[in-house]
């Protein structure tokens, strides 16, 4: 466990380090996010964090190879540079288009070229943790795993509408899925913690812990897609990696674990992109619009306009994703109606505040209101 925090500090200190030199290319080249009529922010924002995080991840896979501890997760053979190098191209992509704007097509291009250096290279799905099934044909199993990051991908990007809103969500979710994945692995192979799911997902915790401070409203930096699309892929790319070539059948740890567990994960850490990107897609479908056609009906749009504070929202959106995905998570350690129960619970108490943040926001609004329009020298009403 003490590597792995070690990794998530290397990541989170080269981030957080890196950050202010990105600012500065980003004013350089012109990656600004100007101000739409759909966004929060008031001023233009510079972007391409994503490419500070990216470099740290890199940097703290590099550095972590050379620890004898992860030698044999992290040697020349192993995935996880596959999935730097997938995040690599994602990353070039984003970049592009956080300087240039890239027509959607382009980009989706873009997308599935970076999603599918990394299936070549070896992450994709071999089983597929439902029933036992194995996946029959290499192309089938590759053209899979291509449409599950580019989902995941832009399910991520289009969270990225609040000040530190993705960036939590992916910490959250990878910070779930790193407990998910040390579990499974100490389960599974006492006496031996160490996994390529566990050092990815370490790694890209640290990175979002250290942007984070950054990105927070009010926000200094946006990751724009050079971060949104690469976080989307390395922890697609750690799901596919950790689910599609895992032995349902060795998955169970006792009765706690159902065989389709690992797939369930993966969806549920990030089911708050998710959920949004579904919505967003069927929603400018039905207007006849292109799914990628950028609007203000985001998830995190609608609950920032209940909750009336930037902040507000976004921490709680951070507590549903802890919700979900820890939730979970528990599967691995508690029998199923345990956690059935606690999960029942949790939702209960997070519906409980969502509930009474937003109505303690809608009494201060009309009462703001109703102060606005008693007021003559605004309204008009003195002479």
């Amino acid at each position: 466990m003490r590597v792995y925090l070690l990794m998530m500090l290397i990541a989170a200190s080269i981030t957080f380090l890196l950050v202010p030199v990105v600012l500065r290319l980003a004013l350089r080249w012109g990656a600004m996010t100007q101000v739409r009529k759909r966004d929060v922010h008031t001023v233009p924002i510079p972007r391409l964090g994503g490419l500070a995080m990216f470099v740290a991840f890199a940097a703290t896979l590099a550095v972590a190879s050379r620890i004898p501890y992860l030698h044999a997760v992290l040697g020349p053979n192993s995935q996880a540079w596959a999935i730097l190098a997938g995040a690599a191209v994602m990353c070039l992509v984003g970049v592009a288009d956080d300087i240039w704007e890239l027509d959607w097509y382009t980009k989706l291009a873009g997308e599935i070229l970076a999603a599918g250096v990394m299936a070549w290279a070896g992450v994709q799905f071999i089983t597929v943790p439902f029933m036992g099934l194995t996946v029959g044909s290499s192309r089938l199993a590759a053209v899979g795993s291509i449409l599950v990051v580019v989902v995941v991908a832009n399910a991520v990007n289009f969270m990225d509408g609040l000040d530190g809103l993705a960036t939590g969500i992916v910490g959250i979710a990878g910070f779930s899925f790193f407990v998910y994945c040390y579990i499974l692995t100490r389960n599974n192979t006492p006496g031996d913690y160490t996994s390529v799911g566990c050092a990815v997902a370490a790694a890209l915790v640290g990175a979002c812990a250290g942007f984070l401070p950054h990105n927070f409203h009010p926000a200094r930096i946006f990751m724009g897609d050079s971060g949104s699309l690469t976080l989307g892929l390395i922890i697609a790319g750690a799901g596919i990696q950790v689910t599609g070539q895992t032995d349902p059948a060795n998955t169970s740890v006792g009765h706690a674990i159902p065989a389709y567990l690992p797939l369930l994960l993966a969806v549920a850490v990030i089911l708050l992109p998710l959920v949004d990107f579904v919505w967003a897609v069927l929603r400018r479908l039905a207007r006849g619009q292109s799914p990628f056609h950028a609007d203000a009906g985001h998830l995190h749009h609608r609950v920032l306009h209940r909750a009336q504070s930037h902040v507000v929202a976004v921490l709680i959106l951070y507590m549903w994703a802890v919700i979900f995905s820890f939730t979970c998570v528990l599967l691995v350690a508690l029998p199923s109606r345990d956690v059935l129960m606690i999960g029942a619970g949790a939702v209960l108490v997070g519906t409980g505040i969502t509930v009474a943040v937003f109505r303690g926001a809608a009494r201060v609004y009309h009462r703001r209101v109703d102060a606005t329009t008693s007021d003559p020298f605004v309204t008009g009403g003195a002479a």
